[in-house]
């Protein structure tokens, strides 16, 4: 029970911890902080009743994360499971994947082909474009639309900066850095040209990361003792002279950023972006280390380069009058390329799936202010996604290539939706929130290229709507304590992922497409406590339950009354998502914060959560995506020009009694106990970074992560963290 004994720690040790802020003064604990994710403008977090977790610019700057998924972690509320290096896939309370949203300058990123499988979108998101994060906890439908059933994580790019005394202003930094443990070479630039009227702003950086090395003790199953080469035309597999080396898991990526601003008015703002992000191919590392016979089942399993390109423009207006006090105008056309390439173990055939969406995007938001007691918030929102996707089989003995059955049918996703929300001030003591929203989608969708019959008319049309609201109260009965309370619906509507997907996503099985999906609901309680100590020290605490109901979820399907059928040359037994479960998640999250005399503070997060999802015989297994206990502790120290913070992660154990019935097949991700069967073991890190400011130009960053060399994984990871990791890095301002 070592999750519970880590919960008695923190518990016991309340008075001597701080947040993830970096401490100042006394005064720099409050109730409030400005949060604009709750509702797309800016607004008192007392204000609101869901809980959010902020990241700052100095967590990102003194933490130096190597991804943008490594930036969430820094929180300490979201757990990040990896498949690969290239990757990283949150989880926050209980949900996942498509159950969840990701939002860059208020621009939805989610696209019709995001799986419920792990995804790693964010790592397109460069981490030094970034100026922070908010993560909302809970169904946010209501301003986000669907997907946002678990949480929204929304980010927020670097802005193009005017001048402010009439002089031309010129801002802008360089960084490089090096990490030991993937031999990281990262280097990156970003200037900022400003006058009164126009900006513009610059961002590039480049990333190299060799294969992970995992630490020197932990459990031997993590081990890669083999590689598989290609020799004179066969797979060898040959002894790995480094086990502890993770080959293959490097890759490379490039991020640019490129921002215009025109302030014409005092009253009007235009600023125009555009973001591209590559990456080199990488391996899919926890199929690389799949065993079927006793051989690896794989001679290859890559994803292609994975492209992502923004382009965003927003509008802002300043009213006050009318119909509106604020307005804000934002129009986006996305491009998202990925690929998929894998080939079984001696065998010639190389199976290619690449798939490209074209999302667009158009949001129109107001706020008004009717008095000092009310205020409104309403908008309009049009999304369509264009995908496609085609299927390559090449003969690699033979160098030929043919036509083979596409991931994805030829398909357009649309979504229309209307939202309106109200806070109402009873009192200065007591706030009500209320919201609701309208969203109508519609799907259609050309079967033809999947190559295989069906059993249904290969063009599908799949239309219908949803609602979702939210209710909530914040109370402060003195400026000492703030309590928080909300119900709230979310919605996730089917997509092409969900509908038209044909895959081996298991082993000798396929899942097939069903166009007879509906929407899945996701039903919230909450409640939250703050308690303010002298300005001294805040405890957070919040409670949840969630019911998912009409659940999408993948389960056994026949076609043409066959529960098997003939893929890639096999027989495959058949599977498709179905509204086919319900499930539940309840659980506490914890934060603390204080600050210390002589520049010393504390800080701790602590996650624990349950929930169960209904199986096809009606029995109930553990969620999958309801992480064990984790959380984060830090002791930090700021002194002039110098900040430095020691700081544990950990994570809980999870035995196979408690695994979710679908991983407990899966012996190449997890450790195995004394019965031979999957768990995923308890771990902790011990850690320390400073940051030092060298003059007015330089900052030095210093880090020794994994410093007593743990080897562990993240439950549901299919690859280990780093072993002891050295980083460093230098950064020019100016």
């Amino acid at each position: 029970m070592k999750e519970y004994l880590f919960l008695n720690i923190i518990i016991a040790s309340l008075p001597t911890f701080a947040n993830d802020k970096a401490p100042v003064d006394s005064s720099s604990i409050a109730l409030d902080e400005v949060v604009v994710s709750a509702n797309r403008w800016r607004q008192s977090q007392g204000q609101q009743p869901k809980s959010i977790a902020v990241i700052t610019p100095r967590d990102i700057a003194l933490h130096n994360p190597q991804t943008a998924a490594d930036l969430l972690a820094i929180s300490g509320k979201v757990f990040m499971q990896k498949s690969q290096l290239g990757g990283g896939s949150p989880m926050i309370r209980g949900f996942a994947t498509n159950r969840l949203l990701y939002a860059i300058d208020g621009i939805r990123m989610n696209t019709a082909i995001f799986r419920s499988g792990n995804i790693q979108n964010v790592i397109s998101l460069d981490p030094f474009a970034l100026e922070g994060a908010e993560v909302v906890f809970g169904p946010g439908s209501v301003i986000y639309g669907s997907d946002a059933m678990g949480g929204v994580m929304s980010f927020r790019t670097k802005q193009a900066q005017l001048s402010t005394d009439g002089k031309t202003r010129v801002t802008g930094s360089a960084v490089a850095r090096y990490s030991s443990a993937n031999n990281e070479r990262t280097a990156h630039f970003d200037v900022s040209v400003g006058g009164q009227k126009w900006a513009f702003l610059t961002s590039f950086s480049s990333f190299n990361f060799g294969d992970m090395r995992q630490g020197s003790h932990g459990p031997d199953e993590y081990l890669k003792p083999y590689l598989v080469q290609r020799q004179d035309g066969k797979d060898v597999v040959t002894d790995n002279p480094n086990p502890l080396l993770q080959s293959p898991s490097g890759y490379s990526q490039i991020n640019l950023m490129q921002k215009i601003r025109f302030q014409p008015t005092e009253n009007w703002d235009f600023q125009y972006a555009f973001h591209y992000s590559e990456t080199s191919d990488y391996a899919r590392y926890d199929r690389h280390t799949r065993i079927r016979k006793g051989l690896p089942q794989f001679g290859e399993w890559n994803y292609g380069p994975q492209i992502w390109m923004l382009n965003q423009l927003t509008a802002t207006h300043h009213a006050h009058q009318g119909i509106y006090d604020r307005m804000a105008l934002r129009a986006g056309v996305q491009r998202f390329e990925e690929s998929r390439i894998d080939r079984r173990l001696n065998k010639p055939e190389r199976n290619r799936t690449e798939e490209k969406v074209d999302a667009y995007s158009f949001n129109l938001d107001f706020t008004k202010a009717l008095g000092q007691q009310l205020s409104l918030y309403y908008g309009l929102e049009y999304v369509n996604n264009r995908v496609r996707s085609t299927g390559t089989l090449t003969l690699i003995d033979k160098n030929t290539q043919e036509a083979a059955p596409s991931r994805y049918p030829q398909s357009r996703w649309e979504s229309y939706a209307a939202y309106t929300q109200a806070l109402y001030r009873l009192t200065h003591k007591l706030n009500i929130e209320a919201g609701a929203r309208y969203n109508h989608y519609r799907l259609k969708a050309d079967f033809t290229n999947h190559g295989i019959t069906l059993g249904f008319d290969p063009h599908q049309t799949n239309a219908k709507g949803s609602f979702s609201g939210s209710l909530g109260l914040t109370y402060r009965p003195t400026s000492q304590w703030l309590l928080a309370a909300s119900v709230s619906r979310g919605f996730r509507t089917p997509n092409v992922d969900d509908m038209g997907k044909l895959y081996d996503s298991v082993a000798e099985a396929v899942t097939v497409p069903n166009p007879a999906l509906r929407p899945e609901y996701a039903d919230n309680v909450e409640i939250g406590i703050t308690r303010l100590f002298n300005k001294t020290l805040r405890i957070d605490l919040s409670a949840y339950y969630t019911h998912l109901d009409n659940a999408l979820v993948r389960r056994d399907f026949k076609v043409n009354g066959q529960d098997s059928i003939l893929y890639k040359g096999e027989n495959h037994k058949v599977l498709a998502i179905q509204n086919a479960a319900s499930a539940y998640i309840y659980g506490v999250q914890l934060g603390v914060k204080a600050n210390l005399p002589l520049g010393f503070g504390l800080n701790a997060h602590a996650n624990w959560q349950k929930g169960k999802e209904e199986l096809d015989n009606g029995e109930r297994s553990m969620l999958r995506h309801a992480a064990p206990f984790f959380g984060r502790a830090a002791l930090s120290y700021s002194h002039d020009n110098l900040y430095m913070e020691l700081y544990t992660e950990f994570q809980g154990r999870r035995l196979h009694k408690d695994m979710p019935e679908d991983e407990k097949s899966k012996t190449e991700m997890y450790a195995l106990d004394a019965d031979g069967k999957v768990w995923s073991p308890a771990w902790a890190t011990l850690n320390l970074k400073a940051q030092y400011q060298a003059g007015r130009h330089v900052i030095l960053h210093a880090g020794i992560e994994n410093i007593t060399d743990k080897r562990y994984r993240t439950y549901s990871s299919g690859i280990s963290a780093a072993g002891r990791n050295v980083v460093v890095s230098a950064t020019y301002k100016f």
